[in-house]
């Protein structure tokens, strides 16, 4: 595509290494990974699709990661990622019907509420424990949350995992490491969903986004070598700033 030059992987590739660098210290990641994309000027469908690819390769390790430590309660994560899956093709088709515009301007109320929400960590309700009650209560609120949030994820995806957080310490009752865990392997299967979606659209920009991701891990990698006690103090002005950047594109002034 004729947007995809040296200068686009010279803006994406380090803001999506920040990205990881930011999710593994506090969370917030997809707040700097979607708007990288657009502040490259990519197309909006392309910037949402190509993000998923980055996105789930980094997913794909911190499942890996809680697979191998035993905190995914797979009893809970079968019907729960079925779920996902439907929500998040859903919501990558309907992402596709409407109008680049329109998502674009959609974003200008959708990144701050995300980001509001993703920085205000008092609405978790921490129960403690990394264990996984199974009843009625748990499975509907699995499973329903993996559906409209999943669906959300396909079209846009920014702070999908803490709104799966939420759901799960606030509607299920669940500890706030137990509720990170599910919500991970939920979160993955979105990626992958949405991800199919976009990539049968041919609307991934592959080169870009495996590229993306390389960048997105070794981020990752460095923040969580990190010990970080008041690690918010770092990632909400990296946030802010990143933001106050995406509106300064999407108003044209740059």
């Amino acid at each position: 595509m004729d947007v995809l030059d040296w200068t686009t992987f010279l803006i994406v590739c380090p803001l999506v290494g920040l990205a990881g660098f930011v999710d593994a210290i506090g969370g917030g990641g997809g707040l700097i990974s979607l708007p990288a994309y657009i502040i490259a000027g990519i197309p909006m469908h392309q910037a949402v699709a190509t993000n998923k690819l980055s996105s789930a390769c980094g997913t794909t390790l911190a499942v890996l990661r809680f697979l191998r430590n035993g905190l995914i309660n797979m009893k809970l994560a079968g019907p729960s990622v079925a779920a996902a899956i439907v929500g998040s093709a859903l919501g990558a088709r309907i992402s596709l019907l409407i109008d680049a515009t329109i998502l674009e301007r959609a974003l200008y109320f959708v990144l701050p509420v995300t980001a509001f929400i993703v920085m205000n960590k008092s609405l978790f309700s921490d129960r403690g424990g990394v264990g996984v009650v199974l009843n009625r209560r748990t499975y509907l609120t699995a499973c329903i949350s993996a559906f409209f949030i999943g669906m959300y994820d396909g079209m846009y995806g920014p702070g999908t995992g803490t709104f799966l957080i939420i759901a799960f310490t606030v509607f299920a009752r669940m500890g706030v490491s137990a509720a990170n865990a599910q919500a991970k392997i939920i979160n993955l299967a979105t990626n992958v969903a949405s991800l199919a979606v976009f990539l049968w659209s041919g609307n991934v920009i592959v080169v870009l986004g495996l590229a993306a991701a390389v960048c997105g891990m070794i981020g990752g990698y460095l923040g969580a070598g990190l010990v970080m006690q008041k690690g918010a103090k770092i990632v909400k002005p990296i946030i802010l700033a990143v933001l106050g950047l995406l509106a300064l594109k999407l108003a044209g002034v740059y």
